[in-house]
């Protein structure tokens, strides 16, 4: 099939699902609706291409025919719109056949990125705490908001483990890369003799799921509500607004009941409490049964870009160097403070461009 063919094909199912959206009956069900939505819009960037590329061909058209006329002048117009048109036709079509490649769903969703201290005790907790640093800088430049649900600290500073939620455009499709491990070299500030050590901490980036992907029997869940510790304020440690859930669920795969225990004392208000806490909860029950849908997508992608596995090295951060690598693609840059401060695109970049090049290779075998 040409791609004028599968582009004619997405320009109608578009205009269907337009169609759709708007009818009330369609509006009333929250759940199609929300699903048909998601669909339409990411429709929305191949249309448009489209009707670019479209476009172009028409120009050229148009131009290859004045080729034909008696009018000297006009001939001579018409090389030179050629000339500068027929340059953008086969990087346009590339990009097309890029975005044919049927995304990833899960792309378009806000994560829930989790940052553990590996190997290395204190140094480990304080690299998690400058992990931390990283992603908020680069989620401010980026515009997306985070919400941090629950924390642990070190003893020397940084994080043992520290869980938040980040909302924006194109999230989880962005920050997917992430996870893995991450090991860190450098001299600790507990180490007296200059040596350099070691140490690691783990990201992991899931998908949110939102209320429509698990079905959750809230008249199951028991609520229990506790004080709040920290600084500040005169509702800590007087008013309950800490609040912990305990859920049975049963795992689709093994049959086994287990108990999912989950806190949040992020706010001082216990409804915005309670909604968080089920808003991870619902993640992570997403995240566990879809474990095997993840593993099959990792399977047919064949790709060590976007694999997902917890237990990879993907990245390491030289500080005597200056040098940060990332061993997936064999990208090296000596610019770690900066990238420290946030600006980690160039590589995710880089892992984009790897990773859709490996899903050509793989749609054209």
């Amino acid at each position: 099939m040409s791609i004028l063919d599968q582009l004619n094909g997405i320009e109608h199912k578009y205009e269907e699902l337009q169609t759709q959206i708007s009818d009330p009956a369609v509006i009333s069900d929250m759940q199609r609706y929300v699903r048909l939505n998601r669909e339409y819009r990411e429709l929305e960037r191949i249309v448009n291409a489209s009707r670019r590329y479209k476009h172009l061909l028409d120009d050229i058209a148009g131009a290859r025919e004045l080729l034909n006329t008696d009018d000297e002048e006009m001939r001579e117009m018409a090389k030179e719109e050629l000339a500068s048109l027929e340059p953008q036709l086969q990087p346009m079509e590339d990009g097309i056949r890029l975005l044919l490649i049927p995304a990833d769903p899960e792309d378009s969703k806000n994560v829930v990125m989790e940052i553990r201290g590996g190997t290395g005790g204190d140094e480990a907790a304080l690299f998690a705490g400058d992990l931390f640093r990283m992603y908020s800088k680069y989620c401010e430049i980026k515009g997306w908001q985070i919400a941090v649900s629950s924390c642990s600290e070190g003893t020397a500073g940084g994080y043992k483990e520290i869980i938040f939620t980040v909302s924006g455009e194109q999230v989880y499709g962005t920050l997917k890369y992430e996870s893995g491990v991450h090991r860190v070299q450098r001299v600790p500030v507990t180490e007296t003799q200059g040596r350099v050590h070691t140490s690691a901490a783990t990201v992991a980036v899931l998908p949110e799921a939102d209320e429509f992907d698990v079905n959750i029997n809230e008249g199951e869940i028991k609520w229990e509500t506790f004080r709040s510790g920290g600084a500040g304020g005169q509702n800590v440690n007087k008013v309950e607004s800490g609040v912990r859930l305990r859920y049975m669920w049963k795992n689709p795969i093994n049959g086994n009941t287990e108990e999912i225990l989950i806190e949040c004392t992020e706010t001082r208000d216990q409804p915005k409490n309670k909604e968080r806490a089920l808003s991870r909860l619902r993640t992570m029950i997403y995240d566990r049964e879809h474990q095997k849908y993840i593993d099959d997508i990792a399977q047919r992608r064949k790709t060590m870009v976007s694999t997902g596995d917890r237990s990879a090295k993907i990245r390491t951060y030289n500080y005597p160097q200056g040098r940060i690598t990332d061993h997936r693609i064999g990208y090296t840059v000596y610019n770690l403070q900066s990238f420290m401060d946030g600006n980690i695109q160039d590589v995710i970049d880089h892992l984009i461009v790897a990773e859709n090049a490996e899903r050509l290779k793989a749609q054209e075998m």
